[in-house]
């Protein structure tokens, strides 16, 4: 079966200590495990996709002007993927796909569902921030276009505790996805 897999989110913005809308500790936790899946990934020839979330500063059209502070800004030092993932991408950037997203779901306005059904993939694995929201929301796209759905628990991670434990037991028991 082929796969891909999805590094949700994981900037400056939402993992940094000092990011716009950071996960802060528990988003840093999982550096080490996002880049060694991410490696092995990209070892394997599987495809690689970063969806990365992009804001306009001050757009007052966006819905999460109204819910969450400015993050992720065209341009800004923010948008940068966190720590030593930056250079991973880096070095591996021809086999890597950087995709801008502006909602939760990486497959929301995007092309993420032709690209994968372009190279057969069944298979969708997903790591990065946050748990109850990009992430899930990622995965309920992929759940409901027919896509198996893989969460390896420990690379993603959240702000909100409780919300990143709903999250884990959502994809298990309602999406059916694979927790590792």
């Amino acid at each position: 079966m082929k796969k891909a897999l999805l590094v949700v989110d994981y900037t400056v913005d939402f993992v940094a200590e000092d990011g716009a809308l950071t996960c802060g500790a528990p988003g840093q936790e999982i550096e080490e495990a996002v880049c060694f899946i991410t490696e092995q990934f990209i070892e394997n020839g599987d495809f690689v996709v970063m969806p990365v979330d992009l804001h306009e500063e001050n757009d007052p059209y966006h819905p999460e002007t109204k819910l969450f502070p400015p993050h992720n800004i065209k341009g800004t030092d923010g948008r940068k993927l966190y720590g030593r993932l930056q250079d991973v991408y880096d070095r591996h950037h021809e086999n890597i796909v950087w995709m801008d997203k502006t909602r939760y779901s990486a497959f929301a306005g995007t092309r993420l569902e032709l690209m994968l059904r372009e190279r057969s993939i069944e298979e969708v694995h997903i790591i990065g921030v946050c748990t109850d929201i990009c992430v899930l929301h990622t995965a309920i796209d992929a759940y409901n276009e027919g896509f198996q759905i893989v969460i390896h628990e420990q690379a993603v991670a959240s702000f909100d505790d409780a919300g990143h434990r709903y999250a884990m037991r959502h994809f298990e028991t309602i999406l059916g996805a694979q927790i590792r």
